[in-house]
């Protein structure tokens, strides 16, 4: 089943960083992800990558797969994402 999420625009994205609003968002793969109550984003930064960003390039080097974004609720699609199923 496809879900319909609201989308959000790299701006709005960029703003869910740790700093600047409550909330701490990544995107991945066109989906932006709600990681706020992970003990990991806390500060808006996870070794040396940086929440309210688009992580699909840089998880390449990281040592774990994209398995890890199940662990972490779906809240939207990011706009104007190119297809990354294809």
């Amino acid at each position: 089943m496809e879900h319909s999420y609201p989308a959000y625009t790299r701006a709005q994205l960029a703003l869910r960083n740790g700093q600047d609003k409550p909330e701490v968002w990544v995107a991945y793969k066109g989906l932006i992800y709600e990681v706020t109550h992970s003990r990991l984003w806390k500060t808006g930064k996870h070794y040396e990558h940086w929440a309210g960003q688009d992580l699909t390039d840089e998880l390449k080097d990281a040592p774990h797969t994209e398995k890890v974004f199940d662990k972490f609720r779906v809240i939207g699609r990011l706009e104007s994402s190119c297809d990354y199923n294809s």
